[in-house]
């Protein structure tokens, strides 16, 4: 039976004493070590290689969530589970942009937790549902803002321009589905050249592509 060797990071003795007394009485688990501070969380990792860290999110000096940052990219194969004393959707995000597989809170049952350790000993990542899903609609309203500010210096005859030219049709083709003279067409192109940072229409179309152009004219229509 593969044994998770577990390190516990959290600045309450008691917390960690209780984890342990749990986590040691699995046949398949075994506290390795204890860290009250950031720093003794990265300095116990690089000389422990725990499985699994269960790191507290707030911590005396750089805090759990830059602690986790710095071991998951010196130690990518420690895997960080954050402790949490309430769902805060802000820092849950940092610390799953720092590299954390998921977070349990501290008031959870046992047997959640030990579900977390043991996710994360497969490489799998344990997020509670019901956060998940706040937190992906946060991410899905993040990515939309930034598709709409790609655009944003763009005026609307310049979108509608640029739609047609991503398309693939010529200044004439898009001036007469507009109706506008060819040079008024380049001169929409040679605006948009300016405002994006662009050099030619490959530019200007793989721009189009890449910021989903055309899925937001169809949340538009």
């Amino acid at each position: 039976m593969a044994i998770t060797r577990i390190l516990l990071v959290d600045d309450h003795a008691l917390v960690r004493m209780g984890l342990m007394t749990l986590l040691n009485d699995q046949p398949d688990m075994e506290v390795v070590g204890e860290a009250s501070t950031a720093a003794e969380a990265v300095n116990a990792t690089e000389k422990l290689k725990p499985d699994v860290i269960l790191m507290d999110i707030r911590l005396p000096g750089e805090g759990g969530i830059e602690a986790t940052r710095q071991v998951t990219k010196r130690f990518p194969d420690s895997k960080v589970v954050m402790l949490t004393s309430f769902a805060d959707d802000e820092l849950i995000l940092h610390a799953i942009n720092a590299g954390a597989v998921g977070y349990v809170l501290k008031q959870v049952g046992n047997d959640e937790l030990l579900r977390a350790i043991q996710a994360a000993a497969r490489g799998d990542a344990l997020l509670d549902p019901s956060t998940t899903a706040r937190l992906l609609k946060r991410v899905r309203e993040a990515d939309r803002k930034a598709q709409d500010d790609a655009f944003r210096d763009l005026s609307d005859r310049e979108m509608d321009v640029l739609v047609h030219l991503a398309r693939g049709k010529t200044n004439a083709e898009i001036g007469s589905i507009l109706n506008l003279s060819e040079k008024t067409v380049g001169n929409y192109i040679g605006n948009m050249f300016e405002k994006l940072g662009m050099r030619n229409r490959i530019e200007l179309a793989a721009y189009a592509f890449e910021h989903h152009l055309f899925e937001r004219f169809s949340r538009e229509k």
